[in-house]
C-alpha cells in the first residue's frame, strides 16, 4: 500500500449490517407476537374446559344427589373441581336445590392477579 495513496471508507459492509438487524430485528418482534397470541389462545381454552368442568359436575350432583350443589366451595369438596383461582373468578348463584344454578367463569386481567 502506498503511503500517499487515498482509501476511501467502503461502506458495503454497513449496507449488510443494516439489513441483518433488520432481520433480526423483525423476527424477534414475530417472536414476541406469536408467543403473546398463544398465551391468550391458552387462557381461553382454559376458560372453556372450566366451564365444561362445571357444567359436568353440578349435572353429576344432581344425578348422584338429587339436588343441585348448594355452592362452589361443596363442588371442589365433593367433587373434585380444581381450577386456578389466580386466573379465574367464579360467580356461583344457588337458586335452590330443585333448580340450576347460575354460573359465571370470569377471566382476571393482570390488574387483579397480583
Amino acid at each position: 500500500m502506498n503511503r500517499f495513496e487515498q482509501t476511501r471508507p467502503s461502506y458495503a459492509g454497513s449496507g449488510i449490517k443494516i439489513f441483518i438487524f433488520a432481520i433480526s430485528c423483525a423476527f424477534l418482534i414475530f417472536l414476541i407476537l406469536g408467543v403473546h397470541f398463544v398465551d391468550s389462545t391458552t387462557i381461553s381454552k382454559q376458560q372453556e374446559s372450566l366451564e365444561n368442568a362445571l357444567e359436568r359436575s353440578i349435572v353429576q350432583c344432581y344425578a348422584v344427589e338429587g339436588m343441585y350443589p348448594p355452592s362452589l366451595k361443596y363442588l371442589t369438596e365433593h367433587y373434585g373441581l380444581t381450577y386456578n383461582t389466580n386466573l379465574f373468578w367464579i360467580d356461583y348463584t344457588f337458586y335452590g336445590s330443585n333448580l340450576p344454578p347460575d354460573v359465571t367463569v370470569i377471566r382476571k386481567t393482570n390488574e387483579t392477579i397480583k
